[in-house]
């Protein structure tokens, strides 16, 4: 895992990876244009306008839209981005969830200090779920009565998920508000408590990823950390099959 991590920014692990990344790119890269346009102007201002003996000095005005030319340039390059990357971005990153039909769905549930991630089992439904059943064998609350649940499997602090089909997930927190962050996946998302919010990614390289919590959370928030696998859709299966199902006894 240490191996993604260097210099710049994580490795791509996810499909809209490289998007996410253009957009960083793009800004940083204007901005660093704009500071050296300026600081060259600024420099042939003191040498152009320096004080020297028996040079008068100028004084001049200039028109109120002239004045502004360069911070109309800066406001149209900031409308192109928000117009043609971060909005269509945004839509599909964001506002636009893959059919469940058609993707791996699991439930994640934050609280302080640890991540408690329910897998819906082989009938891909969820069972019912009761925080009075909450405890140290039970940490989703699963109800044992319900027989949708019975196959349902559940892991603190691990996300297993398969390569070449994107993943829903539902988001929630048991307590106070925490962020799901995966830096490889270019994921982040707050997890609000009495809220159920879907965020999905589609993983592009196997191996073993991060997640973080980015949302200051209580006097244990550093620690608060779980690691992503991602399988081929074939390991995935044989780690799904041989998981014990969180309702049935030991």
């Amino acid at each position: 895992m240490n191996g993604n991590y260097g210099w710049g920014l994580p490795i791509q692990a996810s499909t809209f990876a490289k998007e996410i990344d253009l957009g960083i790119y793009a800004i940083h890269g204007i901005m660093f244009a704009i500071f050296i346009l300026w600081s060259v102007f600024f420099v042939y201002l003191l040498v152009r306008y320096r004080a020297r003996p028996g040079v008068p000095s100028e004084h001049w005005e200039t028109g109120t839209l002239q004045s502004m030319i360069p911070d109309l340039i800066v406001l149209g390059i900031e409308i192109c981005l928000i117009l043609f990357y971060a909005l269509p971005a945004w839509s599909r990153i964001k506002m636009t969830v893959p059919p469940e039909g058609k993707s791996n769905v699991v439930e994640i549930v934050a609280e302080q200090f640890a991540w408690t991630v329910h897998y819906p089992g082989a009938d891909a439904k969820f069972g019912r779920s009761n925080a009075a059943l909450v405890d140290a064998q039970n940490p989703a609350g699963l109800d044992a009565a319900d027989d949708a649940g019975k196959d349902d499997v559940v892991t603190v602090n691990e996300l297993h998920i398969p390569l070449g089909k994107p993943t829903v997930v539902y988001l929630s927190s048991k307590d106070v508000i925490h962020s799901l962050f995966i830096p490889e996946f270019r994921v982040k998302q707050d997890a609000m408590p009495g809220m159920k919010i879907p965020v999905w990614f589609e993983p592009t390289l196997t191996g073993k990823f991060e997640i973080g919590c980015a949302q200051l959370c209580g006097i244990a928030h550093s620690i608060m950390r779980a690691d992503v696998f991602v399988h081929t859709p074939e390991e995935y299966e044989k780690w799904l099959a041989a998981q014990h199902p969180q309702t049935q006894p030991y």
